[in-house]
């Protein structure tokens, strides 16, 4: 599924917040983002398994609400299908998600949560695999995205693709931007076309600390 807007500010994206939000909302302010002129993207996995990160997905939908766009994430996809039974809110929750697309084009990117399998057309692509291939889609060194624009995916933390911890990985149009938020080592906000992340530490000991803005040059 694809959504568009016709918004021309800036494009900004991040994923992988894994209950996070304090460090999301942090992020956004130190990036000025502004719903009325930037577009910003949600990237998949906004929770933890665990029920005390489940409050993180009201931040998201307020986000959404205001102009923001999220696609779906694997931990997201787990919850829809949770088979036990389920508060009221809970239930309003999983209504939402199953409004949302498994990926997002905009101005050349494909945005998506895990990526996609190699050889399939864009409209083919399963579920399944957008929000939870790893090593089919970014593993090769010569496999070359097929798919018609950069993707820019989460899922996979980048230091276990062969990234420095905490930093973006870039290989053949695609670019990872998990930094590991859930590992104890970054949460990342990217602005895609001026190629500036601004991220935090998400380490026990330092806690939505080290706040960094780096240019980058990820994109030629």
């Amino acid at each position: 599924m694809l959504n568009s807007t016709e918004n021309t500010g800036r494009l900004l994206v991040i994923s992988d917040i894994h209950g996070h939000k304090h460090g999301l909302s942090l992020l956004l302010s130190e990036a000025a983002y502004n719903p009325r002129e930037d577009r910003l993207i949600l990237g998949g996995d906004y929770i933890n398994d665990t029920p005390d990160t489940w409050d993180t997905l009201d931040t998201i939908q307020a986000l959404v609400q205001g102009g923001a766009q999220a696609i779906l994430g694997n931990k997201e996809t787990k919850l829809m299908n949770q088979p036990k039974e389920k508060t009221k809110a809970v239930r309003a929750l999983i209504d939402w998600l199953h409004s949302l697309p498994a990926y997002i084009e905009e101005d050349g990117f494909l945005f998506v949560h895990a990526g996609f399998r190699p050889g399939v057309p864009l409209e083919d692509q399963t579920l399944k695999d957008m929000t939870e291939i790893r090593e089919e889609f970014w593993g090769e060194s010569d496999s070359v995205n097929d798919q018609p624009g950069t993707v820019i995916f989460g899922h996979t933390p980048t230091f276990r693709i062969g990234a420095s911890p905490g930093e973006l990985w870039r290989a053949n149009r695609k670019i990872g931007i998990d930094t590991g938020a859930k590992h104890g080592c970054r949460l990342t906000l990217l602005d895609v076309h001026a190629q500036m992340t601004y991220s935090c530490s998400t380490a026990a000991g330092s806690m939505y600390e080290d706040l960094r803005i780096q240019d980058l040059n990820i994109l030629k």
